[in-house]
């Protein structure tokens, strides 16, 4: 795999500059960015300029873990009725096992608000969110907007990004999705892939490849080339979605008879448009990839891009295990051990657990191959246990009509229903010590529900179905599905949607305004926020030097995802996992703040103030208390990796936070949560500044955000002395800076 920087592409030629570009086919190198996928896309979509978008999308899709909070937040600011095919689906909390009937009663709310909105009502356990929306909604050309980091339908020449719920809620009340003209880069492969090699091993590989460098980050990847062809649909789907955990911000593939096939399949067949790259084309950036290249991978904990090769970590796994036990004590500080050496036995890595599920594991052609391995084999009856959760009710189907059921069960793996819980910590959580191998999405620290703070350890590797199948029929012996010999040719599949048909609750173009909204004991709604005042004082709740920070440690995954529509409850998560004295101190910092907002003495409240007003009148610097809001913080150097909720930032914000400060954000999406929730995303070139606990007063912040500037005075309060540091400010857009003014998203749409 090589990746250029800056370079052009056509007719399965790559050229690293304008000059041999010119060479070979007499094109000038102007103006050629418009010749990509992504350019004509995005400009179909465009009410903006040029390089200011403004877009309006296709169709939208939320979980159950997301639609209460997206659709109480648009009922504050005035929705009518869904104005685009709006999918709820019920995949995260389906197996309502946690907290009473609060699960099922965001459900019987989802599907009265398909209803009185005009909305598409999955029922839990038919289908995961992705696969549905590729099955009925995803086609070339169009975009999908989903709050859902892995909302990607590329492989079907679809442009899908995954957001957090304030994105979605814009849409809703008909606004726009404000961004400047991302980059592009391309992806140009070529071969095929070898036996036993599946789409999670070509995912890990580039992933490995592009992760650290951010050589995608917050760009719009675009597969093209010849190797294209040698990929089924469902093949390219599994590449797809993994394309989050590079950090790009969308996809989209060319797109060819295959996908015209798989859409007529689908009954979709008029909406097939063929996507290619006529001209030359230039790129950002350009990653060249032979597929036959890629041999079978594993990502070890506890990231998607800490990758080898199966068959290095077979050679030197004392080595390469030691390293990630190294990590995790770092990670943890000491407060759990993991022993990931002690799985080795003469030399091979026992595994307790395989899992192959949701969008990226649960396709029918995975599970296919998964069954041909296993066909005549079995799991054991020791530690090891192979689960399978097929992505949709009509991939279910098919694997009853075609065998692969039979061949599974008899061997010993569980079936299961369509769940993405193995992908956040929800189902098939791992024993403690135990190593889980999954063809799932994420392998992030806790995302297998464990809970190192209270003594609990497991983890996870992400591995291709097909590696799992092989080690499963070793009894859980880490084992490479190229060194196993099976049949890997997949009969025709034959879609059916008679499960969506007798249950999905379509209801698209038939709001009935006159219904209404069931409401279960754990739905409330969001709490007061108040507007940005004049002057700033925040205290540094948690100060996280990890080199990147997760939404998952940001607010826990697994069974907190039960109290997502009650924000004050599962405000009491945040941090816990990471630094589990963030909620108490966030609650102090807010009640002082709760004080001067009632015109009574803050420091009354959190008498450790009264030190700190001091300390700025010595200064002298003006403080006036009426004017100078207070508010927690967090700093961390690189947050916001993983998943699009928005609840990283609203818990933080529901708890009195008012800004984070980074030397960079991870994402697009984190940094769009926190100004949707009012938050200031600062960024510092000089972290050592300040540290936990320390104050920060910042004066005239507001005035800073009106006037777009673009750095502001910081003053560091420690142990009653001032020092001074600089915060740089978010550019933003005029809607971006009216939200943080007014306070939140919610407060700008009662306003504007």
């Amino acid at each position: 795999m090589r990746l250029i920087e800056k370079a052009y592409y056509y007719d399965n030629k790559i050229y690293e500059s304008g000059e041999e570009l010119f060479a070979a086919t007499g094109v000038k190198a102007e103006g050629l960015d418009k010749n990509t996928l992504s350019y004509r896309i995005l400009a179909d979509h465009n009410k903006g300029d040029e390089d200011k978008l403004r877009l309006s999308f296709d169709a939208m899709a939320s979980h159950d873990i997301t639609y209460v909070g997206i659709i109480q937040t648009a009922r504050a600011g005035g929705l009518e009725k869904f104005p685009m095919p709006y999918v709820l689906t019920n995949c995260h909390n389906s197996l309502c096992a946690v907290g009473g009937t609060i699960n099922e009663d965001d459900h019987v709310f989802g599907l009265s608000a398909a209803k009185k909105y005009g909305g598409i009502f999955v029922p839990p356990h038919i289908a995961v969110i992705h696969q549905y929306m590729r099955e009925c909604f995803a086609a070339p050309g169009k975009m999908v907007l989903g709050s859902d980091s892995h909302t990607r339908y590329g492989a079907l020449g679809c442009m899908a990004i995954g957001e957090g719920g304030p994105e979605l809620v814009k849409q809703l009340l008909c606004r726009t999705y404000d961004i400047d003209r991302p980059g592009k880069v391309a992806v140009v492969l070529s071969g095929s892939p070898r036996h036993g090699v599946g789409p999670q091993d070509v995912a890990l590989a580039i992933i490995g490849k592009v992760f650290k460098n951010g050589f995608v980050k917050n760009k719009v990847m675009e597969f093209v080339g010849e190797g294209i062809s040698s990929l089924s649909v469902d093949y390219r789907n599994g590449i797809d979605v993994m394309t989050t955990e590079t950090t790009c911000l969308s996809t989209v593939w060319e797109t060819d008879d295959k996908v015209k096939e798989y859409l007529s399949k689908h009954g979709r067949a008029s909406q097939y448009k063929e996507l290619k790259i006529e001209k030359p084309a230039y790129y950002d950036g350009i990653i060249e990839l032979d597929l036959s290249s890629i041999v079978p991978m594993i990502a070890l904990p506890f990231h998607p891009a800490n990758v080898y090769s199966i068959a290095d970590l077979n050679a030197n796994g004392a080595d390469i295990l030691r390293e990630s036990e190294k990590s995790a004590e770092e990670l943890f500080g000491g407060r759990v051990k993991l022993n990931l050496t002690d799985k080795l036995i003469d030399g091979k890595l026992h595994v307790e657990q395989g899992v192959i599920a949701g969008c990226a594991g649960g396709i029918y052609e995975n599970l296919y191959a998964a069954s041909k391995i296993l066909e005549g084999a079995n799991t054991g009856c020791n530690a090891f246990s192979l689960s399978v959760y097929p992505a949709s009710q009509p991939v279910y189907l098919e694997m009853i009509r075609s065998g692969v059921l039979k061949t599974l069960a008899e061997c010993g793996a569980i079936i299961k229903t369509a769940f993405c819980g193995p992908c956040f910590g929800a189902g098939d959580v791992p024993a403690n010590g135990a190593l889980s191998i999954r063809h799932s999405t994420r392998n992030f620290p806790n995302r297998e529900g464990s809970k190192p703070g209270e003594g609990q350890i497991s983890s996870v590797a992400l591995m291709d179905a097909r590696s799992i199948a092989a080690s499963a029929k070793n009894g859980g012996v880490l084992t490479a599905a190229t060194d196993i010999d099976y049949d890997d040719t997949v009969p025709e599949y034959n879609y059916d949607n008679s499960a969506y048909a007798s249950r999905v609750y379509a209801g698209y173009g038939k709001a009935d305004g006159d219904s209404s909204l069931i409401y279960g004991p754990n739905i409330a709604d969001w709490p007061k926020i108040e507007a940005l005042s004049s002057d700033m004082l925040y205290k540094v709740a948690a100060y996280i030097t990890d080199p990147v920070t997760t939404t998952d440690e940001l607010i826990p995954s697994g069974e907190t995802s039960s109290y997502r529509s009650n924000p004050e409850r599962l405000s009491q998560f945040a941090l816990s996992r990471k630094v589990p004295e963030y909620v108490g101190r966030a609650k102090e910092i807010r009640e002082a703040e709760r004080a001067r907002l009632a015109g009574n003495d803050p420091t009354l409240a959190m008498a450790e103030l009264a030190d700190v007003y001091s300390a700025i009148e010595k200064a002298s610097l003006a403080i006036d208390m009426k004017n100078t809001g207070i508010a927690s913080l967090v700093y961390a150097n690189k947050p916001g990796d993983g998943s699009a909720r928005e609840q990283a930032a609203s818990c933080q914000r529901v708890l009195g936070g008012g800004a984070n400060i980074a030397i960079e954000y991870a994402t697009k999406r984190y940094r769009s949560n926190l100004i949707n929730w009012g938050m200031i995303p600062f960024t510092t070139d000089n972290p050592a500044d300040f540290d936990c606990c320390d104050y920060l007063f910042v004066k005239g912040i507001r005035n800073a955000i009106e006037n777009e500037d673009k750095e502001i005075k910081a003053y560091v309060i420690k142990g009653g002395i001032l020092t001074e540091t600089t915060l740089k400010l978010p550019t933003l857009t005029l809607d971006e800076k009216r939200i943080i003014l007014e306070g939140c998203l919610i407060n700008y749409y009662k306003k504007y």
